[in-house]
């Protein structure tokens, strides 16, 4: 099994607030985040697929095709967006787009794209919201 990653990176804005809380304990729990204008991270996507290479190409998978994926299926409906008004998964609230959640919503983006690509399968997500902080998710509940 070997496992090949590629990376990319997107710009997007976001916010933390629970509607089912005052403004003072969403400011209490998120502190400068729970600012309704929200704010901007240069995040950094890595997705990592395993498989074995193919004989003849020595790929898991071509690069240009999982290039092509992950702009389809997340970049191009996350960069330069606001997530909480403009992305599906995280407008009107269904889900704060913290790191974890980001990457988890990378995964179900990704995966049927790259289950149907013979012989290989997604391993690992990793979301950098800065170079300091990434959530990591592997699939499952």
């Amino acid at each position: 099994m070997i496992l090949l990653t590629r990376r990319a990176t997107f710009s997007a804005a976001h916010y933390y607030w629970n509607e089912a809380w005052s403004a003072e304990k969403n400011e209490q729990v998120f502190g400068r985040c729970s600012n309704r204008h929200g704010h901007g991270h240069n995040y950094t996507l890595e997705v990592t697929v395993a498989g074995q290479a193919d004989p003849v190409t020595g790929f898991v998978v071509d690069l240009k095709w999982l290039k092509d994926v992950m702009e389809r299926e997340v970049l191009s409906a996350w960069d330069h967006r606001h997530l909480n008004l403009e992305v599906e998964e995280f407008a009107s609230g269904r889900m704060m787009p913290t790191s974890e959640n980001m990457a988890m919503a990378a995964w179900r983006r990704l995966e049927p794209a790259i289950r149907a690509a013979q012989g290989a399968q997604l391993n690992r997500i990793r979301l950098y919201e800065t170079p300091e902080i990434f959530a990591e998710y592997r699939g499952g509940a």
